[in-house]
């Protein structure tokens, strides 16, 4: 195995363009695992810990940018990320263990592109914009246009993630909600994960929501179809129970070692029928 350091944005791209094939290493969490299986034997690997430039957490006027080597726990120390943005915080603190929270970065969880990724939700409703550079330029990729399929993303070669933006959600939503379900309390990979954020007029009827879902598609899915309908109507019974079956017709979940495509249907609809229903904070 051949093993880099870059110590620079640049000196990374540069290393990436003459490396056709080559691996970024960020926090390492989930290619730890390949790496001591054996599977990245002969493969070169490109660690990009280095770069102070992706490090840095910066507050805008619109919104805030996160550097993609950013870890979790960051994240949840960070006052700013803590009172714009709590559902992310919420999303990190269930990510593995403590030792898991201090490796894994934001940039290298995108990377990976798991659909059961626990922050997914949290930055789909938050409407994250990612931030790419290569020797050919940069570009910002709406947050859900990033994702390909499972472990797959329409980066491109030689393509690095090196910060994500978060618009401040103004105004401030009426309610928020993160929920994930899973087989224990901690440390485990989720069964369903879910997050939304909604806007109440004064008359209480829904001026805009937004929900998203993990771990019940390919990629994560933002429930589109129930977030239109739900815009203008109050939240009645009928309503919300029209909304929940949008949500059905919405995703795609599997049968796995995990869970049930059907426990991911009944689980999904309900997660949808308790953030409706939650307290404003």
């Amino acid at each position: 195995m051949e093993f880099l350091r870059p110590r620079s944005v640049r000196e990374a791209l540069e290393t990436f363009q003459k490396t056709p094939g080559a691996l970024a290493l960020a926090g390492g969490t989930d290619f730890m695992v390949g790496w001591n299986m054996g599977l990245l034997n002969g493969k070169t690997v490109v660690d990009l810990s280095r770069i102070a430039e992706w490090k840095g957490i910066e507050a805008g006027k619109t919104g805030v940018r996160i550097g993609s080597l950013v870890t979790h726990a960051e994240l949840q120390r960070h006052p700013l990320i803590r009172r714009e943005f709590p559902l992310l915080v919420e999303a990190c603190a269930l990510i593995g263990a403590i030792a898991i929270q201090n490796r894994g970065t934001i940039g290298g969880n995108i990377a990976n592109a798991s659909p059961a990724a626990d922050t997914f939700p949290s930055l789909a409703v938050y409407e994250a914009v990612v931030h790419t550079a290569s020797p050919q330029g940069r570009r910002a990729i709406p947050f859900l246009g990033i994702f390909a399929g499972p472990k797959k993303t329409h980066l491109r070669p030689g393509e690095l993630i090196e910060a994500i933006e978060i618009p401040y959600a103004r105004p401030r939503p009426s309610a928020a909600y993160f929920r994930k379900v899973g087989t224990r309390a901690a440390q485990a990979l989720s069964k369903t994960v879910a997050a939304g954020l909604l806007w109440l007029s004064r008359g209480k009827t829904v001026a805009e929501s937004r929900f998203a879902l993990g771990s019940v598609a390919p990629t994560i899915r933002r429930a589109r179809k129930a977030e239109d309908y739900l815009r203008g109507r109050k939240l009645t019974a009928e309503t919300v129970g029209r909304a929940m079956d949008l949500v059905e017709a919405e995703i795609a979940p599997i049968d796995d070692v995990r869970s049930t495509a059907a426990y991911r249907f009944a689980v999904s609809k309900n997660l949808l029928k308790e953030f409706l229903e939650c307290r404003p904070r």
